[in-house]
């Protein structure tokens, strides 16, 4: 059944099926020709008549992912237009005055789009929340530092979209009083730069932050390294107005030729901290959208008043590690020096540590250990500690293992996201999750978000000196307290 709004930019048409009505590919933003992609986006022309909002829009150019990961993310759909800054809308009433889920996808800030089948919305919708999914520019898009102002044009869309959500969302049945901003890896990093952002302020009440919280952003010295060598690469000057020139297939094929080279290379006296990072693109400390590292903005009081839902997978690493076979290669000797990098005053006393949990555990187990308490576990305990006094944090770790590549991924980076969505039968949702999926897991963990949305308890205590966490999934299922105390206290005074 049809159903049409009216919005500030003019009447939308969208289909109402099984009590939930969709609104797709909504533009949020002018289409982008030839300099404007390298510029902030502008608001969309109004139109006349109704339009149809009844497909997904076009998405951002990206290279799309590879390699072994590629095999497991089937489903990243790849739809390129100039309209590509584009969001979708599940609402359960139109006429309503629902809370609101606004969704900020990942992708190591160059992959990823708000149409994927992981993001569909309808679930949220059947249980009483509007759910919006958005795009952003990417890669050298988004987050290319040229050294004017036009920075972090990938956090600008995000705003933009928020600000969209803010003026229209009411029509959708949504409440802007009650936004919760979300968001998993380069997402969670997204919304873990808003909340220390100013130009975020009363855009959202509520933030989820999963496996990605405020320590990923590259200072102007490093970003414009990044922006010097891609310029070399492509031949051209390291201006905006050069990169403006350069078709979009041949500045992607040079970031990924870049991004490998550093990766062969990693030289902190040339890159800095793009040697852990290991994101060529991310947020910028622009002394302006990102005033500086999130962590520090929010340790200083930034969205006090935002009540916050973070946390991260039990074996987040295994995804990057596990599908072409590196974790089996890993030697002993590498596991000081990673230990050294990531920060840890001890190596080999970390390292023990590490080893002592899981006595019989391969080296590239220890290894993806480490690097995942750096990456995601260690960050979402930061932002809980560094929020005192203000509105409630809660903490939540997601234990349930995939069964795919039989059962190497364990708990994995990304695979609570169908659980969260409610989406086990989504397109490609089993190549991460394994066969068969356990709904029961789903059920507790969709529950919990629309919880927290709603701006209800999610089902255990905020964190405080007790550091409550909720385990989803696992063998811990439940509510624990301080969860691996002894390798979280050997990153105290790391990060």
């Amino acid at each position: 059944m049809d159903v049409i709004v009216d919005t500030r930019t003019g009447r939308l048409r969208g289909d109402a099926r099984e009590g939930v009505t969709r609104f797709l590919g909504i533009p949020y933003a002018a289409p982008f020709d030839g300099a404007g992609w390298f510029l902030p986006a502008e608001p969309p022309a109004p139109w006349s008549g109704v339009r149809d909002a009844l497909v997904l829009g076009p998405t951002v150019p990206k290279p799309g992912y590879q390699g072994p990961v590629a095999e497991i993310l089937t489903a990243e759909p790849d739809f390129p237009g100039p309209e590509c800054l584009n969001l979708n809308v599940w609402t359960p009433d139109v006429a309503g005055s629902a809370p609101v889920f606004v969704w900020i996808h990942g992708g190591a800030f160059r992959n990823g789009s708000g149409r994927s089948p992981y993001y569909d919305g309808a679930a949220f919708a059947r249980d009483g929340v509007v759910c919006v999914t958005l795009n952003y520019r990417l890669g050298a898009l988004g987050f290319l530092d040229t050294g004017d102002e036009h920075t972090n044009l990938g956090l600008r869309d995000q705003l933009a979209a928020l600000r969209w959500v803010q003026d229209n969302i009411a029509a959708f049945g949504g409440d802007p009083a009650r936004v919760t901003v979300a968001g998993e890896s380069a997402g969670g990093m997204s919304v873990g730069s808003l909340l220390g952002s100013p130009h975020a302020e009363g855009l959202f009440g509520q933030a989820v932050l999963q496996s990605g919280a405020g320590h990923h952003a590259l200072t102007r010295e490093t970003a414009q390294t990044v922006t010097r060598a891609l310029a070399a690469k492509l031949g051209i000057e390291p201006t905006r107005e050069a990169f403006a020139g350069v078709p979009d297939n041949e500045l992607i094929s040079a970031s990924t030729a870049l991004d490998a080279e550093i990766q062969a290379n990693p030289d902190p006296a040339v890159w800095g901290e793009l040697t852990t990072n290991v994101m060529i693109f991310e947020p910028v400390i622009d002394g302006d959208v990102v005033p500086r590292l999130p962590i520090e903005s929010i340790r200083a009081g930034a969205g006090s008043g935002v009540r916050v839902l973070v946390g991260a997978n039990a074996d987040e690493a295994l995804f990057f590690l596990v599908p072409g076979g590196l974790i089996d290669y890993l030697p002993e000797q590498a596991l000081e020096p990673t230990a050294a990098k990531y920060g840890l005053p001890d190596p080999a006393g970390a390292v023990a540590a590490y080893r002592a949990v899981e006595p019989d555990a391969a080296p590239g187990t220890i290894f993806a250990r480490i690097m995942a308490d750096w990456f995601f576990g260690i960050p979402a305990v930061r932002i809980a500690e560094a929020r005192t006094g203000g509105a409630d944090t809660f903490v939540y770790r997601f234990d349930e293992p995939s069964t795919a590549l039989g059962g190497r991924l364990g708990a994995c980076h990304a695979v609570e996201l169908a659980f969260v969505f409610d989406n086990l039968a989504a397109e490609g949702v089993t190549n991460l999750t394994g066969p068969a999926p356990s709904q029961e897991v789903a059920d507790e963990t969709h529950a919990a978000w629309v919880r927290f949305t709603r701006g209800d308890d999610p089902g255990w205590a905020p964190y405080g000196a007790e550091r409550t966490v909720r385990v989803f999934g696992g063998p811990h299922d439940g509510v624990v307290t301080d969860p691996g105390a002894g390798i979280r206290a050997l990153w105290d005074g790391v990060r």
